[in-house]
């Protein structure tokens, strides 16, 4: 895979240039600042970009603006926003075009997930951090079509938004794959959304979904 890195942080963004070049992916750019990422995608056409939210020059959500720039001009790259706080706002406003990802920095520390994420985003999956999906699933109120969900459920709606497919729920809360998909169905019917023949638009469905409540 094709990467580039925006990122100005010099440690973190040449640890992470180490560690993906170490996973057998190629960095093909490495940018300091937003201006110099759109610039990189632009000269380089990776596959993937992975982006800090918060970049000079105004060191407030740059990167999350750039990331907007680049999914109008380059609609085939992959996008995974990386911050060091939560900031659920950007997460929703561009997880439903796919090929996106949202994790905190901590994350990179857990390398076979984060390279898992970042195989997803790229095959034009979504991937989103269980902090962020907790805060989008978090508590219901009245009249939540949420409350209509039964605890397990919920654990099998939080994985899917993050963006894992049937066998990576099942394998995460040890279940069989077929109960998985008895959880799908009764979730995606509790909700009113349609089954989909893809993994992708059924997570941006229910994500679409979470992201029209006032609390996201």
């Amino acid at each position: 895979m094709r990467i580039v890195i925006g990122e100005d942080s010099a440690l973190f963004r040449e640890g992470l240039a180490r560690l993906l070049d170490d996973a057998g992916h190629e960095v093909v750019a490495k940018a300091p600042d937003a201006p110099s990422l759109i610039a990189a995608v632009a000269r380089t056409t990776p596959d993937l970009a992975i982006v800090d939210i918060r970049m000079p020059p105004d060191r407030t959500d740059d990167g999350a603006r750039a990331a907007r720039e680049l999914r109008g001009s380059h609609p085939r790259l992959g996008i995974l926003l990386l911050s060091q706080h939560l900031e659920t706002r950007h997460s929703v406003e561009l997880v439903t075009g796919g090929r996106f990802g949202y994790l905190l920095k901590d994350r990179v520390f857990d390398v076979d997930d984060f390279l898992d994420a970042l195989r997803r985003v790229a095959a034009g999956g979504s991937a989103l951090d269980p902090e962020v999906v907790a805060t989008l699933v978090g508590p219901t109120r009245a009249n939540d079509p949420l409350s209509l969900l039964t605890p397990r459920e919920r654990e099998v709606l939080a994985l899917m938004a993050e963006g894992r497919a049937n066998s990576g729920i099942a394998e995460r809360l040890w279940l069989t794959e077929r109960t998985v998909e008895t959880h799908v169905a009764s979730i995606l019917a509790k909700l009113g959304l349609r089954e989909s023949a893809t993994e992708n638009r059924r997570v941006l469905a229910v994500l679409t979904w979470l992201g029209l409540r006032p609390s996201a």
